[in-house]
């Protein structure tokens, strides 16, 4: 069963627009089916079979004479040599839309393209499935937790594969593939050992260095491998807000994984019940509702442009985003009732001098959706409330 994925409308968007369309993403997030089913008028060829790939580097010109236009260059990353030769035919060719570019390792992806295609390609990212793509077809669990376990790559739910199974496939046959591609592993434990204690603080301040200590490595190993998860679009990073746009990048951020289903993997869980009494229960609940924030503006087409907040007595809000002028709250709470408390870190924010304030959110994993005082109080599913 195809999917519909809500990047397709930006991509169209911009099909007459570009010469070029690029989509990046994690392996398995459907990029090459939505590709393939979206624009079956696309002649597809894939750079990851090495004939291919060989016959393309040593004939460039002739293969771009075979495939000269309505083209899906999947994993084009593989044949870097490839972009320089794009940039020369599509400037001649003048022809909206002639390729369409995929590929599952975004640091050379993306290299390639900013060296030879600069202004010549729109770039999106295709990310595991969203709250609102599953709900349209009913896939998305009643509870937050059985969803935040089972994860959201579109593999398990097209194959009907355990969760365990498929992320100890995953994190072994792609991700750790990825890595050993882009940096030196000289010791693969270290570094499934270096996943596991990222995965432990999910949601919570970055403190790359305890991290490092943890795992016997030196700092820079550890930012250099952070950096590889990051480019393989496994974890990303929050900044701190601050009305000096300089200090953004000075302070600690935040660490969260673009799936849950990996966390919970890393962590060794088995089951949905074992986050009933995990200890970090809030802290996962948070990177459920900010990944899925992050990718359903991502599908739109958009940047994430998401921070939050924290004072020098510890006090949070979770996620916010500025809009013109002002700037918009939410809190997330993993409580299945509601507690005007919920609102009291927000209530200082909103104290704070010089501040414009949008609107104020609240998401929680109960069932209601209702407005209390000022603020707007959604249920769990419904993030997209928030970006409509």
């Amino acid at each position: 069963m195809f999917i519909e994925r809500a990047l397709l409308d930006a991509l169209n968007a911009q099909r007459d627009k570009y010469p070029i369309l690029a989509v990046t993403g994690p392996r398995q997030s459907g990029k090459t089916t939505l590709l393939q089913h979206a624009f079956p008028d696309y002649e597809y060829v894939s750079l990851e079979n090495r004939d291919i790939r060989e016959r393309a580097e040593y004939d460039p010109n002739g293969f771009f004479k075979k495939f000269s236009s309505k083209v899906i260059l999947d994993e084009a990353q593989r044949a870097p040599i490839l972009f320089s030769y794009l940039q020369t035919k599509t400037d001649a060719d003048r022809e909206m839309g002639q390729y369409i570019l995929s590929g599952s390792q975004n640091f050379m992806l993306l290299e390639s393209i900013s060296q030879s295609l600069a202004g010549r390609v729109a770039l999106f990212r295709l990310l595991p499935f969203t709250f609102p793509e599953m709900q349209k077809y009913g896939l998305l669990a009643e509870r937050w937790e059985e969803a935040a376990f089972r994860g959201f790559y579109p593999g398990i739910f097209d194959r009907d594969i355990a969760s365990p199974v498929f992320y100890n496939n995953y994190i072994e046959t792609y991700i750790e593939r990825d890595v050993r591609n882009l940096v030196a592993v000289r010791d693969l434990r270290q570094f499934r050992l270096f996943m596991r204690r990222c995965a432990a603080n999910a949601g919570q301040l970055l403190n790359l260095q305890t991290i490092a200590a943890d795992c016997g490595i030196s700092g820079p190993t550890a930012k250099a491998w952070l950096s590889v998860l990051e480019s393989s679009y496994i974890v990303f990073l929050l900044s701190p807000y601050y009305r000096n746009f300089n200090k953004r990048i000075t302070k600690s951020p935040k660490l969260f994984f673009y799936d849950t289903g990996v966390v919970c993997n890393l962590l060794e869980m088995s089951s949905p019940g074992d986050l009933d009494n995990y200890f970090q229960r809030g802290s996962l609940f948070e990177n459920l509702i900010i990944a899925e924030m992050h990718k359903q503006t991502l599908h739109q087409g958009n940047r994430p442009a998401y921070y939050f907040w924290q004072d020098n007595h510890g006090n949070e809000v979770d996620l916010m985003w500025e809009h013109a002028t002002q700037v918009n709250l939410l809190e997330i709470k993993s409580s299945s009732t509601f507690h005007a408390d919920f609102l009291k870190n927000m209530n200082r924010f909103s104290g704070q001098p010089d501040v414009n304030l949008g609107n104020r959110n609240l998401i929680y994993a109960g069932e209601e959706n209702f407005s209390f005082k000022d603020t707007s109080v959604h249920n769990w599913r419904q993030t997209n409330a928030l970006l409509s």
